[in-house]
């Protein structure tokens, strides 16, 4: 009974995942918010800045800034658009984020807007401004001719009446009222402006009589959208300030699309294909990490849409790598579990001690990840600050699936009875495992890698390394590194075109256009994707014209960016402080859990990884943007996650032995250790880059430099966490026992978050 219980109990959990999941799945996937880059939009920062003439000009406080994003926000309501982003930063900037704008080119008018309402008279003298009117009050309405107007009401009809009655008194063309919507003084001019088949007013009535009315129409060439887009600007108030913009993407409902099938697809190959290697390898278990996964998977997505989320192309592809961290820690527990099989112990006693012996390395290694996904969301922007929410969201899920769930079902099957003695369903052959009467312990068990001897090898590696460094350092300084315009600032189009593309072609036409550039990359699986970059950044009307010539030719509007120098500088430098930050953080961390030269250890590693990433994209003249520091501090969270096990594995095997009676000693425990977790290292990364290595194949084109910059750095760090922080962490202890002689490894203090006491 026992053992049908525990089976019948599994059994219902599985039902129960399988019911939950398949009949909320679509509901919540239907809830998820898509960001401009998954479904088309625009996105803008703006520096809040005071206005350089007028009445209204006042110090730029946080109240002030407060009172703009209100403003931007009633006119975002003119727009109609459904759930829009508008996040105050910095103290005196606004970012905005329309997903999903139909007109992009109407929205970025709309909202850059001043709405300073002016009456002039011909001489440009102001009569009247916005504070003349009564607020709401603005209508679009339709004249006695039924042509399109803009209705107003004065506050006090005598003022309007003694303004009219002066205009009046004047001859013929100087009786003129002009309405003005953002006058500048010094450029704008009546008498310029009437000469033109577009003048930059809004209308200029002739007045031949006093009017004594509060009632104010507003006429001229409009359409019925105009008329409410005007009346819409006046009653969400005029903004009190100038608006710089700072920075701006925009990308085309075209583009969000096939990115985000693309990737999805990519996605779902990726995933697949690590079931299958978790089934095929791990047998048994492997069928929990699969039930495990899936419901972490739909865990993500519950807590993403309860957060509101916003879930962008980075935000996919760090769900994907959470996928990776999660199925890190079912290897972990499995690898130990299989370790104890070997040495005899029974199914119970190998899941029991292999649960347990894992659980320290598991918490390291996603506390570590946590603090460089934690830097990277406080010093990220947009859609990185995205990637930094899914990553961390994705480490505590993986940590209550993966430890807490996995072994809840794997007790429940362990404790069933059914696979006493079947060594094989948990992958171990019946061949390798020793009788319980040899006492073996798991130190002693043959591993794949005896032949390497890693330490001494080391100064061959130490060598590799240098010497790939020197040379990264001198390409470095003669090439330089590519900067996309996140850092260089400039302008960024993205051409989307239904055939394949030539250099050429886009160089000819940009240059026919007035847009001329050498500056052109050809991408994409059909070679249909022409990507320009532009030292100046573009102005409104450039880029609207741009989006317009583009979208004639080729078809499809192209995704525009456009980043100052003040923003490119900023991001280089926050790009910085991030990854010092998280280098302090985590060689802290180190310290205080393992032993200060550990962190040092760790850290070199680190800089080693994040060194050779820089240089491999300088060598193959990479766009280095935004997301490359995302990259980076993924890496760097996945690396130190890798040198974690290592040393939580050195510590382990240094408590069995007791002491270190020399270097020798300390060598042998090193290359044990490294053997013993070379195996997990390897299915851990090779989970990680079959996803990594599908959203270069298939997931979209945005997103390939990042998936490019991870796959480097995750070899970089499998091999620096081997070859180069346990090689200096050896270099540095022998020194230890060089001074003091023989060492004891064992203290009586115990560590935290384990049994087991501190080396």
């Amino acid at each position: 009974m026992k053992k049908r219980g525990r089976l019948v109990a599994f059994l219902l959990l599985i039902v129960i995942f399988a019911a939950t999941i398949g009949s909320t799945a679509n509901p919540i996937l239907n809830n998820v918010k898509l960001g401009l880059d998954l479904q088309g939009g625009f996105e803008v920062l703006y520096e809040v800045q005071q206005l350089k003439s007028g009445s209204n000009n006042e110090e730029i406080t946080e109240s002030v800034v407060a009172d703009t994003a209100k403003a931007l926000r009633n006119r975002i309501d003119v727009l109609g658009v459904s759930e829009p982003s508008i996040q105050i930063e910095s103290n005196n900037r606004i970012r905005v984020q329309l997903a999903g704008v139909d007109d992009q080119a109407k929205a970025r008018e709309l909202l850059s807007t001043q709405a300073n309402l002016t009456f002039r008279d011909a001489d440009d003298k102001l009569l009247l401004d916005g504070d003349d009117l009564k607020p709401g009050k603005a209508k679009a309405n339709f004249g006695e001719s039924g042509n399109p107007v803009v209705t107003l009401e004065m506050k006090d009809p005598s003022k309007f009446a003694q303004v009219t009655s002066e205009i009046s008194a004047k001859a013929p063309p100087e009786n003129v009222m002009v309405i003005w919507l953002d006058f500048e003084e010094g450029k704008d001019s009546y008498k310029e402006e009437m000469k033109k088949p577009d003048p930059a007013f809004i209308s200029a009535p002739s007045v031949r009589q006093t009017i004594n009315s509060s009632d104010v129409e507003i006429s001229g060439s409009f359409t019925v959208e105009e008329t409410k887009n005007l009346a819409g600007i006046l009653n969400a108030g005029a903004l009190p300030v100038h608006l710089e913009e700072m920075y701006s993407t925009s990308v085309g409902a075209q583009f969000g699309e096939q990115a985000l099938d693309k990737t999805i697809t990519a996605g779902i190959i990726g995933v697949s294909l690590i079931f299958l290697f978790m089934l095929i390898y791990y047998r048994v278990p492997g069928i929990v990490a699969v039930i495990t996964l899936s419901v972490y998977i739909f865990l993500i997505m519950v807590v993403f849409t309860l957060i509101n989320g916003v879930l962008t192309l980075p935000g996919i592809a760090a769900l994907l790598l959470g996928v990776g961290m999660a199925v890190d820690a079912n290897i972990l527990t499995y690898e130990r579990i299989k370790e104890e099989l070997r040495v005899g112990s029974s199914i119970k006693t190998a899941y029991a001690k292999g649960a347990k012996e894992s659980f320290t390395a598991i918490l390291d290694a996603n506390v570590t990840t946590l603090l460089a996904a934690v830097v990277l969301f406080i010093f990220g922007t947009s859609s990185v600050k995205g990637f930094a929410t899914m990553l961390i969201i994705s480490i505590a899920v993986s940590f209550i699936t993966a430890v807490w769930g996995a072994r809840l079902l794997l007790g429940l099957l362990v404790k069933s009875g059914y696979f006493d003695g079947k060594t094989g369903w948990f992958g171990v052959s019946p061949k390798r495992v020793h009788p319980a009467s040899e006492n073996v312990d798991t130190l002693e068990l043959t591993t794949k890698f005896d032949r390497f001897d890693f330490v001494r090898s080391r100064k061959r590696f130490y060598a590799i390394s240098i010497a790939l460094i020197v040379a990264g350092a001198i390409v470095l300084g003669i090439f330089k590194l590519n900067l996309g315009i996140d850092f260089s600032s400039g302008t960024r189009a993205e051409i989307l075109s239904d055939s394949a593309l030539t250099k050429e072609e886009v160089s000819t036409y940009l240059d026919d256009i007035g847009h001329p550039t050498e500056d052109i990359v050809i991408s994409g699986d059909k070679s249909n994707i022409g990507v320009a970059r532009f030292k100046e950044e573009f102005s409104q009307e450039e880029v609207k014209e741009l989006k317009a010539q583009v979208a004639d030719k080729y078809g499809a509007e192209p995704n525009i960016s456009t980043v100052s120098s003040t923003v490119g500088k900023e991001l280089a430098k926050n790009a910085l402080f991030a990854l010092l930050y998280a280098a302090i953080g985590i060689i802290i961390y180190v310290a205080l859990r393992f032993e200060w030269r550990m962190g040092v250890a760790a850290i070199l590693g680190l800089l080693h990884d994040a060194f050779f990433m820089i240089a491999i994209f300088s060598i193959l003249r990479l766009e280095v943007d935004i997301t490359f520091i995302a990259a980076v501090l993924t890496i760097v969270g996945y690396s130190i996650n890798d040198t974690i096990v290592t040393f939580d594995r050195i510590r382990e095997n240094l408590h069995k032995i007791g002491h270190l009676d020399n270097e020798n000693d300390l060598a042998n425990i090193i290359n044990k250790s490294l053997r013993q977790t070379l195996g997990r290292s390897v299915n851990t990364v090779l989970t990680v880059l079959i996803v990594v290595v599908a959203l270069i194949a298939l997931g979209a084109e945005a997103i390939r430099p990042f998936s490019i910059a991870l796959l480097i750095g995750l070899i970089a760090g499998t091999y620096s966490s081997i070859y180069i922080s346990a090689q200096i962490w050896f270099d540095l202890k022998k020194r230890e026992i060089k001074k003091h002689g023989k060492l004891n490894t064992v203290k009586e203090k115990k560590q935290w978050g384990s049994d087991e006491p501190v080396v």
